[in-house]
């Protein structure tokens, strides 16, 4: 497992739990030693009590060298990021083009190489090309994109919904992957393969239409505020239509996170490449709209308070989604961050993304409880949907805050309970 970040972990471990010798390789000597010791370095519920066990079991351990994971592997997964280029939308592919740069010249037979890596359409016939020019042996590549959520990663990784391999003709990709794979193959899991464009074009077609379709739904939220409609009761009116579906329509300060808006951009970029103009245009106007939803908020709080200037605003949620400690492009962080620049005391607490939260964000108030971020609030902002939150007591709230008003970024509080203990809901 070429690079063990929150994908190539995951994966390391859950194909060890399958009974598969694994080997994770990963240029950061500490998160190697980490992950040697059984320490996850970072939240995913389930995968610290997999790793540990695999790793006591002696089918999992970590390295720093190539030259060992060459001799080691009888297949090789890229599981690298593929940041957003800084400066530009699309998809930075220094550290994929690093792993084969790093691992070609040191194999000593023929040798299958899948990338689960999500990566712009074209990339594998790129890699392909490279391998040639450091090694004399033969090297297949094949694109078997992940689909993991944030917070279900252990789950989707041994129960996928479906299996994608892009493979070139005449290869033994398909053979490899389907020894890999045999457990998930006999409970008839879905396994299409593909061409290795189209594989490499399904995860970002599948990110695009689910950014989409929240982008639309805070679209239309807009109009519901203006026309004084509730977004939430439309959303399930149209979810129930199984042409739709209720799952991303949940309306609110929209997505974030290190996945959907560097994969719904860099999709954006090469369509652009490419010359598919109305794919281009599409993502635009996704990534717009959901950009602005962060300001709408900033706003609304501004509203609640008559000025953000002295104002003190307590944030509840800091990472992107819950059951994860992720603060990449986190909205709750953006707009937390956003209210203390024009002015508010912001006090944010979460269960997890605090550590994380501190290093991008070191100058906002940082609480140790829910409802110590609110003491002396003028305003309470709801920004990521954990449990803890939902279950908080208006009434033990409004014995520490000092104003009266809910602003719920995710509409997952239970307003009635809300507005029944004297509070006003603003969502």
């Amino acid at each position: 497992m070429l690079g063990t970040g929150y994908l190539g972990a995951t994966h390391a471990a859950c194909m060890a739990e399958l009974g598969h010798d694994v080997l994770g390789v990963d240029v950061d000597a500490s998160k190697v030693g980490a992950l040697s010791e059984g320490k996850v370095p970072f939240h995913e519920p389930g995968l610290p009590a997999v790793l540990r066990r695999n790793v006591e079991a002696g089918r999992l351990r970590f390295t720093t060298s190539y030259e060992e994971a060459a001799e080691f592997g009888e297949v090789h997964f890229i599981a690298v990021g593929t940041p957003q280029r800084k400066g530009e939308f699309a998809a930075d592919l220094k550290y994929v083009n690093s792993v084969v740069d790093s691992l070609v010249p040191h194999l000593r037979g023929d040798t299958v190489i899948l990338g689960k890596s999500t990566v712009p359409v074209g990339t594998t016939d790129l890699l392909r090309a490279r391998a040639r020019g450091l090694t004399g042996h033969t090297v297949e590549f094949a694109w078997n994109p992940e689909f993991l959520r944030e917070g279900h990663a252990v789950v989707d990784t041994l129960e996928p919904d479906r299996l994608v391999l892009g493979v070139e003709e005449g290869g033994r990709a398909e053979e490899v992957a389907r020894q890999v794979y045999a457990p998930m193959l006999a409970r008839d899991t879905p396994f299409f393969v593909t061409d290795t464009a189209t594989a490499e074009l399904v995860k970002v077609s599948a990110n695009a239409f689910l950014a989409t379709k929240i982008s639309f739904i805070n679209a239309v939220a807009e109009v519901c505020e203006a026309a004084g409609a509730d977004v939430v009761a439309l959303a399930d009116a149209i979810g129930v239509d199984s042409r739709i579906g209720r799952r991303f329509l949940g309306a609110g300060v929209g997505f974030g996170g290190g996945c959907l808006p560097k994969d719904i951009r860099a999709f954006m970029a090469r369509s652009g490449e490419l010359g598919a103009g109305h794919m281009h245009g599409l993502l635009r106007e996704v990534d717009a709209i959901n950009m602005g939803r962060r300001t709408r908020m900033v706003d609304v709080a501004r509203d609640a308070c008559g000025t953000l200037l002295g104002a003190k605003v307590a944030v509840l949620g800091c990472a992107f989604k819950p059951d994860s400690d992720d603060v990449r492009d986190s909205p709750a962080l953006n707009i937390a961050g956003q209210i203390q620049l024009q002015g508010a005391a912001v006090s944010v607490y979460d269960p997890e993304a605090m550590d994380n939260s501190r290093r991008l964000f070191p100058t906002l108030d940082y609480a140790t409880t829910a409802l110590e971020a609110c003491e002396g609030a003028d305003a309470v902002l709801v920004l990521t949907e954990w449990r803890q939150f939902r279950e908080l007591a208006p009434a033990a709230v409004g014995a520490v805050a000092r104003g009266r008003t809910l602003i719920d970024g995710r509409n997952c509080m239970p307003r009635g309970e809300w507005e029944a203990a004297g509070w006003t809901y603003r969502t």
